[in-house]
């Protein structure tokens, strides 16, 4: 396993960090693997993948690279620059595209374990890299940036809350598979089998992406930043992307409707504020509301309130989603019934369309 020996100054200059160029190399990953574990993923990949393989078939040199970059266990260190405070993406894509391109090759060797395919002997590399990387930013990111920055900033909020109760070993347990506090200032990053690093008297930044996926980097020759790049909690890339029944909806109203259907698992009324996009006060009286009709309760944590439905209003929704999922099945049925229909109406005859089929 792979870990770090840390020391009481370097976890109290640890802190969060939301960065635009990871949550883009996380969605550059989520493509080169092809699959999304979840409906939100999958429904991205739908609209983005096409686009991203065309890309990649119209230029083989780009795509060994991306192939031989992202390696079997270990990145190349110049596509994963530690995140700077505020720097937005074309920063960050400006550090890759000015790496030294002998260094590029250097870093490709490493994550390849080996030689470096002769194709990629170039000086182009970082150009190459950049260029791909700004086109998956541009069409597969920034159109979704506002709504996926507030749930990365919602994951914070869950993640500080969870300090306050366990302190930080209780963050860097759940951060991702293979992270744990190991005591004796050891935290566990990864379960490779890597030296131990000693970055007593740095700075760690954790840095959530919400693709599932994460690594860890740092900064060369002075080690003083160090990264944890990780997928924000699951119950926030999961449930913000859940559609709103129609009938819930007119019953409730949309927004408070939408509120009580991302309350199967406990949030914070900012957690609620950053996935829905409204304003506090608005989802504070939606919840006033929710509680009063027995739909939904709050419990206290730390210095938060954490709501969640109630079982009648796990029942409420539950019955709105399998009315929806009952209409959406009708309607299949009916558009194939009058398929089939005008099918048979365009042919003279219908027995004569039947053998024809």
């Amino acid at each position: 396993m792979g870990w770090w020996q840390v020391d009481a100054d370097t976890l109290a200059r640890s802190r969060f960090l939301i960065s635009p160029y990871a949550e883009t190399f996380a969605s550059l990953k989520l493509l080169h693997t092809g699959s999304g574990r979840h409906p939100g993923e999958q429904a991205w990949l739908r609209a983005h993948l096409p686009g991203y393989r065309a890309r990649l078939a119209a230029d083989p040199v780009t795509a060994l690279l991306v192939r031989a970059g992202l390696g079997r266990d270990w990145i190349a260190d110049f596509l994963t620059p530690t995140p700077l405070d505020g720097e937005d993406f074309a920063r960050a894509a400006a550090r890759i595209r000015a790496t030294d391109p002998a260094a590029a090759r250097a870093h490709l060797r490493l994550s390849l374990r080996g030689p470096l395919p002769a194709e990629l002997d170039r000086d182009d590399l970082p150009q190459r890299a950049a260029e791909l990387l700004t086109q998956v930013w541009t069409e597969t990111v920034r159109p979704y940036w506002a709504r996926r920055r507030r749930v990365l900033e919602a994951d914070v909020v869950a993640r500080t809350a969870r300090m306050s109760r366990g302190g930080w070993a209780a963050v860097l347990d759940a951060l991702r598979p293979g992270t744990r506090w190991l005591g004796a200032n050891r935290f566990q990053v990864n379960l490779h089998e890597y030296p131990p690093r000693d970055i007593s008297g740095a700075e760690l930044l954790l840095v959530p992406v919400t693709p599932r996926t994460g690594w860890v980097s740092w900064e060369e020759p002075e080690r003083q930043r160090y990264a944890l790049v990780y997928p924000c909690a699951g119950v926030l890339a999961d449930d913000h992307a859940r559609p709103v029944p129609a009938s819930l909806g007119a019953l409730l109203g949309r927004a408070r409707a939408a509120v009580l259907v991302l309350l199967g698992s406990p949030l914070s009324t900012t957690q609620l504020t950053a996935l829905t996009g409204q304003g506090l006060g608005s989802v504070g009286r939606h919840l006033r509301v929710l509680r009063d009709a027995g739909l939904v309760d709050g419990r206290r944590a730390g210095r938060s309130v954490l709501y969640a439905r109630t079982a009648a209003g796990d029942v409420l929704v539950r019955s709105a989603g399998e009315g929806l999922r009952r209409e959406a099945g009708e309607g299949v049925a009916r558009e194939a019934g009058e398929g089939l229909v005008r099918e048979a109406g365009d042919v003279p005859g219908g027995a004569a369309a039947t053998r024809r089929s």
